[in-house]
C-alpha cells in the first residue's frame, strides 16, 4: 500500500496586519466512486438507444444534419468507448469489455430511465463472465440555433457595395448518464449525470445556407460524447484538491522568526521555534503554538499527531481555530481510510 502524504508548501499569503498566514497544501481525495474488491471484470452497455414508439423528435437535428437519429448513435457509441479506453488504461480492472450485442432500449427519451431489472443485470453478468455492469443509460443532444444579419461590404467588378451575411449560431447540450449495477448486492454503485455544451457557427447569403455551413458538428460531438466517456471512468480515480490553512505568525519573537524559515520552505526549523512556544508561560502563545504544531504535522502527512497537538490547542488552550481543525482533520482521516480501502481493491 502506498503511502499517503501531502505536498507541502505552494503558496503562502503575507498578511502585515494579521496574527496569521495562509498555507496551501495538495492534498489526495478518495475516488468519488468506491467499488468493492471483488469486482475484477465488468462489461459495458449502450442503454441510451430510445425504443422507435417513443423516440421524440430534436427537429433541429433533423434539418441541420441529414442522417438524424444515426448522429446520435455513433456519438453515443463513442462515448462507451471512451468511458472503455480510459478504463483500461486505469488498470483497476482485470477486463473491460463493451457488449456492442446486446439491444437495450429506454422508454425514456431525454432523461434517466428506470434501473434496469435485477434479473436481467444477474443474466447478463453471468452469461458473459463479468462482476459488475457499467451502462450509459441517457445520451441526448439539444441545439439552439440563433441567427443575426452582419451588414458587410462586397467587392464586385463596379466596386465595393453594401450587403448582408447571415450568421448562425448553434448552441449544442450533450447530455449523458451514467450506472453502474452491482449484481452480487443488487445495488446501484453509482448513478451520474453529465452535460456539455459546444459552440458551431456558419455564414452564407441567407439563413439556410448560413445554417448548412455549420461545420464538422459531427465529429466534434463524437470527440465530446468520448471525452464525457471517459470524465466518467475519472470517477474511479482519486483526485488531488488544493486546500488552504492558516498558521499562527504572530506571539513572540520566536513566531517573527519561524515565519521567515516558513517563507522559505523551512518548515522544520519553523517548527522547532513552534515547540519551545508550546511550554510557553502565556495560554494563549502555547495555544497558538499547539496549533501550528498541528499544521506542521499535517504538511508532514501524520494526521494522528496532527490531531493530538489540534485537541490540545483548544481542549488546553481553548484556541479559536483548533476546533474547526479538529474536525477538519478527523474528516481528512476518514478520506485516508477510503484512500486506503479504493488502493487495495
Amino acid at each position: 500500500m502506498k503511502k499517503i502524504l501531502s505536498i507541502a508548501l505552494v503558496t503562502i499569503s503575507l498578511y502585515a496586519c494579521r496574527s496569521t498566514n495562509l498555507v496551501t497544501i495538495s492534498v489526495l481525495h478518495p475516488a468519488p466512486v468506491t467499488m468493492p474488491g471483488n469486482i475484477k471484470n465488468v462489461g459495458i452497455v449502450n442503454r441510451s438507444l430510445i425504443k422507435p414508439k417513443n423516440k421524440a423528435l430534436d427537429v433541429v437535428d433533423k434539418v441541420l444534419s441529414i442522417e438524424g437519429d444515426s448522429l446520435d448513435i455513433r456519438a453515443a457509441h463513442a462515448g462507451v468507448t471512451g468511458l472503455a479506453d480510459e478504463l483500461i488504461k486505469n488498470n483497476r480492472f482485470s477486463s473491460v469489455t463493451v457488449f456492442n450485442s446486446i439491444d437495450l432500449r429506454s422508454n425514456v427519451p431525454g432523461q434517466f430511465p428506470a434501473p434496469l431489472d435485477w434479473d436481467d443485470v444477474d443474466n447478463i453478468c453471468k452469461e458473459r463472465g463479468v462482476d459488475a455492469l457499467f451502462a450509459l443509460e441517457l445520451f441526448d443532444t439539444d441545439s439552439k440555433v440563433s441567427y443575426a444579419a452582419v451588414p458587410i461590404s462586397m467587392k464586385t467588378p463596379l466596386g465595393n457595395i453594401p450587403g448582408i451575411e447571415h450568421h448562425a449560431n448553434m448552441l449544442t447540450t450533450v447530455k449523458t448518464g451514467w450506472r453502474i449495477y452491482d449484481p452480487a448486492q443488487r445495488v446501484i454503485l453509482d448513478e451520474y449525470p453529465l452535460a456539455t455544451n459546444i459552440t458551431f457557427s456558419g455564414k452564407g447569403v441567407n439563413p439556410v445556407a448560413a445554417a448548412g455551413a455549420i461545420m464538422n458538428r459531427q465529429e466534434a460531438l463524437k470527440t465530446v460524447s468520448g471525452q464525457a466517456g471517459q470524465e466518467y471512468a475519472r470517477r474511479l480515480i482519486p483526485f488531488w484538491i488544493r486546500v488552504s490553512r492558516d498558521y499562527y505568525v504572530r506571539g513572540t519573537e520566536n513566531f517573527k522568526i519561524a515565519k521567515r524559515k516558513a517563507q522559505t520552505g523551512n518548515w522544520e526549523g519553523a517548527a522547532e521555534l513552534w515547540k519551545k512556544e508550546t511550554a510557553a508561560a502565556s495560554s494563549k502563545v502555547a495555544g497558538r503554538a499547539c496549533y501550528n504544531m498541528a499544521i506542521i504535522c499535517e504538511i508532514n502527512g501524520d494526521l494522528d499527531l496532527a490531531i493530538q497537538w489540534a485537541q490540545k490547542a483548544y481542549e488546553n488552550y481553548n484556541n479559536h481555530l483548533a476546533l474547526r481543525y479538529v474536525n477538519i482533520l478527523k474528516h481528512r482521516k476518514e478520506n485516508d481510510e477510503v484512500l486506503k480501502f479504493q488502493q487495495q481493491n
